[in-house]
């Protein structure tokens, strides 16, 4: 992902809405990559239900980024994201591991027409299925 010099904020770091503009970004071009969506002739559109993020460690512009994902919880109308804002170790000088932030995101599917949910169509939900990882099974404890 890459910054602009206009996303650091008067303390010399990205502005916290940047942080949510990169997750829906990397949410949304991930799906545009592998399937066919338009938002505005779909019978059905992807909203935000819920989002937060938890911060733990500045980054600012130019340092180049990267944006995990992953599905922690697919439903019949919503999906559950995890993300984490990562330094890109291909492309800075120093590249670390722990991941600079972490993003909660919920989509529901929702009818164009009546704005109410919907279940996901299938061909969006064989992409999401790709991404699902159980993360109980990653929890050690």
């Amino acid at each position: 992902m890459t910054t602009r010099w206009s996303d650091n904020d008067m303390y010399g770091h990205l502005n916290n809405a940047v942080y949510y503009e990169l997750f829906d970004s990397a949410i949304n071009g991930w799906q545009v990559e592998h399937v066919t969506i338009d938002p505005l002739t779909d019978p059905t559109q992807g909203v935000v239900a819920e989002s937060s993020c938890t911060f733990y460690a500045e980054v600012a512009f130019p340092t180049p980024l990267v944006v995990g994902l992953r599905i922690t919880r697919l439903g019949t109308s919503s999906v559950t994201y995890q993300l984490g804002l990562f330094v890109d170790p291909e492309a800075a000088e120093v590249g670390d591991g722990p991941p600079k932030a972490l993003g909660h995101w919920v989509h529901v599917e929702i009818d164009a027409d009546t704005r109410r949910p919907t279940p996901i169509p299938e061909h969006l939900r064989r992409l999401l299925e790709t991404a699902v990882v159980d993360v109980r099974a990653l929890d050690p404890t």
